[in-house]
């Protein structure tokens, strides 16, 4: 696999332009584009690229790829539930400072079905669930906003059943049409009272297709100053190209160039991870205001396919400001009492060739008991009494003590 670190915001799908949409559309779930704050937009770009530069931060020369629309999103499902300080660090991990929590949710409740229906070319997928363990007395107000704003799905089962992972698993596997199809291992721990998730899967062709004629091995010099031989893609002819101070770049759109992906080529001494150190919404702002279509350009590229295994983000969302969410003090009592965030599990795939991409992201938010006793236990594996005693009196009839199995 090329070393190539994928600065892609949800593949860009929030940068395709909110401007000169309905104000609904026909088919689908309603939505009005109006109620599509710009301003948390721009807020949930500004996370998508903090938290790359976090997790960059642990590894600055591998690949990295990542659903940050599957990640605010999952994480805004759970932002419904918090109350007072804990609340206060959702905001400022999210980066919603600023805003109230009905802003928010009026802004995904539009986005999410504008998204689905911005281009019938593309196949773009988001899907949402809640599993909870059963008996258990969630707030039902929380219920009805997740399932209102995000169309959640809602099922409550015995998670003791190892069963139970196995059917999360495969909704997500369902989810992202079979790119991601395991999440959640069994058992189930005793103390997860719940699971939030989001799946985001897209499929587009290119507007205009690569030549697979066009397709030859080239040299890659990869992060690491070592040259590696790679499927290069080609094309010439009209792009859609910028450049400015330290960069080049292209955009390369998908069916009816509702969506498009962005690719950043660093220039002038500048780094990839220069670059991912600078990137905000401002900037990313400039560098699409930069692009223009340009006749006779040769564009280049390597045909991937990337694989981000499942990790934990617990650290970098901390180190974004979300603190209170990860300690047993957490306040979720817009969920139930006693709960606080034990993990955060995103998984994201990406494939690139001459036809288009195909992507897919799962986030998982995991809901652990705070104030739960630890699970009582008793095991035999050491010499023990037993008996047999009448209920009624207490009589007892046997008696016995076990020291070996032999």
């Amino acid at each position: 696999m090329s070393k190539f670190i994928a600065v892609v915001t949800a593949l860009t799908i929030l940068a395709a332009g909110l401007s000169g949409c309905g104000a609904t559309e026909p088919s689908g779930r309603p939505y009005d584009a109006d109620k599509i704050d710009a301003a948390i937009i721009a807020r949930t770009n500004d996370f998508s690229f903090d938290l790359l530069r976090e997790i960059n931060e642990t590894d600055s020369n591998g690949n990295l790829f990542l659903s940050p629309l599957s990640i605010s999103t999952a994480l805004t499902m759970t932002y419904n539930g918090a109350k007072g300080n804990t609340m206060a660090d959702m905001e400022r991990g999210l980066r919603y400072q600023g805003f109230s929590k009905e802003n928010v949710n009026e802004t995904y409740q539009n986005l999410i079905p504008y998204l689905l229906q911005v281009d019938k070319e593309v196949d773009l997928t988001i899907s949402n669930s809640i599993w909870y363990r059963m008996g258990e007395a969630i707030q039902e107000a929380f219920i009805e906003t997740n399932k209102q704003v995000f169309d959640a799905e809602v099922r409550e089962l015995d998670f003791s059943d190892p069963a139970s992972a196995d059917s999360i698993n495969q909704w997500i596997d369902d989810a992202t049409k079979g790119k991601i199809d395991r999440m959640i291992e069994p058992p189930i721990p005793a103390t997860v009272v719940m699971y939030l998730i989001n799946a985001v899967y897209f499929k587009g062709d290119w507007t205009t297709p690569f030549d697979k004629d066009s397709t030859q091995e080239a040299d890659f010099t990869n992060i690491a100053g070592a040259v590696q031989r790679t499927d290069m893609m080609g094309h010439y002819g009209d792009v859609d190209y910028g450049q400015g101070d330290g960069y080049k770049a292209v955009r390369l759109p998908y069916g009816k160039e509702k969506v498009s992906m962005y690719l950043l080529l660093p220039t002038d001494g500048k780094t990839i991870n220069d670059w991912v150190a600078d990137l905000n919404a401002d900037v990313f702002a400039d560098i699409r205001s930069s692009i223009t279509t340009q006749e006779k350009v040769d564009l280049r590229i390597p045909k991937f396919k990337m694989e981000y295994d499942i990790k934990e983000l617990n650290n970098e969302l901390i180190s974004m400001g979300m603190v209170l969410p990860f300690d047993p003090a957490a306040d979720f009592s817009g969920i139930r009492e006693g709960l606080f965030i034990s993990q955060v599990l995103h998984k994201a795939v990406i494939e690139v060739n001459e036809e288009g991409s195909e992507a897919a992201g799962v986030t998982v938010v995991v809901m652990e008991e705070s104030a739960a006793l630890e699970p009582l236990t008793f095991i035999a594996d050491q010499p023990f009494l037993f008996l047999i005693a009448e209920e009624g009196t207490g009589s007892i009839l046997f008696l016995g003590k076990f020291t070996s199995a032999e």
